[in-house]
This record gives structure tokens, C-alpha cells and sequence, in this order.
């Protein structure tokens, strides 16, 4: 295996998840900092939220962009004969996870973004794609029967690795069910304050239309 490449490698992964799409777009195009409003979240919901459709749709699109981005670099591994094609999933968990890591702790902006939802999708849409597109529909569900964000991304994590567990679905490396457990706590941990809010009845409910900025 070639160390060095894989740790350029990784530290690219990071940089690409590091990029901010949601303070960038709103800094500018709008003159604001999008963590000093609605949420205070540096992601694509707050940015629905307080910008509107338009904006928050591009920082949805290049959030998973970012994700699958960064975990699509593992082939160039297999390319450069770094390592062997069967441990491509492996690496390519690596350098997703490397890219999440940087959107929830971006290196450009004091390590302060968000949760890391969306640069997740696009991490799993370029490992298991079909399975991806079945926790989208899981979100987009939960989303309009309950209105909330927070519990469908919840949701669309655990139902990735459950998904895996099926015989249609289950992957020749069984890493990747453990990995996808461990990315649902993950993704339980950066939505805690939510939980709370949810459990209160104080979590604000998806109006994304309402939310247009004039």
C-alpha cells in the first residue's frame, strides 16, 4: 500500500468536506453569515430556512456533490495499484467519513458546520447508490407525513444499515453494515439539541416555501 498517497488522499477528502457551502453562498450573495440566523446550522436546511429555495437546493446539491466526491478519490487508489480492488469499500468509508468530518468541522471556518447529513448522502450514493435512493425516499416520507427535517435524516440513517441487513442488499463486506450503525450514531449525536426539541414539541416544522427570501 502506498501510505502517502492515501494520506493525501485523506486530507483532500477533509478539505472537500471542509468547504462551506451555506456560510459561502450566504456571505456572497446575501451579506450574511447563515449561522447568526434560524438555526444558527451551517447546512442545507437552515439555508431553506432563512434563504429559500434556490440557495438551499445549490447547497444541498453541492454538499452530497462533496460527499460523493470525496469518497469516489478511493478509486485512484485501486488505479495506482495502492491496494488491492476488494478493499476498495474500506477506503472508500475512509474517505467518506473523512469528508463528513471536515463539513462538520470545517478547517475554513474554526471548525464550526454542520451536521453532515447531506456530504453522508452523497458518501453512500457513490458506495451504494440503490440503497441511498431508498433512504431518500425514507426521509422525503417521514419529511411530509411529520414535517420534520431532523427526524427524517434520523430515520434515513437508520434505515441504511437495516437495508443492508436484507438479502437483496447485503453487501460482500459486512464492515459497511457496522459503519452504516455507527453513522446513524453519528448523526443521532449531531442532532441532539433537535431530539430535545422533538421530545419538548418546540422543533420547528419544514416550510421551505415560506422560508423564500425577498
Amino acid at each position: 500500500m502506498d501510505i502517502l498517497l492515501i494520506a493525501i488522499l485523506c486530507v483532500a477528502a477533509y478539505l472537500i468536506g471542509s468547504i462551506c457551502t451555506a456560510v459561502w453562498v450566504g456571505k456572497a450573495y446575501y451579506g450574511i453569515d447563515i449561522r447568526q440566523h434560524g438555526s444558527g446550522n451551517s447546512g442545507a436546511t437552515n439555508t431553506f430556512r432563512v434563504l429559500g429555495k434556490k440557495p438551499g437546493t445549490a447547497v444541498m446539491l453541492i454538499d452530497i456533490f462533496k460527499g460523493w466526491l470525496a469518497t469516489s478519490l478511493a478509486g485512484l487508489l485501486v488505479i495506482f495499484n495502492a491496494i488491492p480492488a476488494e478493499q476498495l469499500v474500506v477506503y472508500q468509508l475512509i474517505l467518506g467519513a473523512m469528508a463528513v468530518v471536515g463539513h462538520i468541522f470545517p478547517v475554513y471556518e474554526r471548525f464550526k458546520g454542520g451536521k453532515g447529513v447531506a456530504t453522508l448522502l452523497g458518501m453512500m450514493l457513490a458506495i451504494e447508490p440503490q440503497v441511498a435512493l431508498l433512504c431518500m425516499m425514507v426521509f422525503v416520507i417521514v419529511l411530509f407525513t411529520s414535517k420534520y427535517v431532523s427526524l427524517g435524516s434520523m430515520v434515513a440513517a437508520l434505515a441504511f444499515p437495516i437495508l443492508l441487513l436484507l438479502p437483496r442488499f447485503h453487501p460482500e463486506n459486512p464492515i459497511l453494515i457496522v459503519f452504516g450503525f455507527a453513522i446513524f450514531a453519528v448523526v443521532v449525536l449531531t442532532h441532539r439539541k433537535n431530539i430535545n426539541r422533538l421530545l419538548q414539541g418546540e422543533e420547528s416544522k419544514a416550510n421551505i416555501h415560506l422560508g423564500r427570501r425577498r
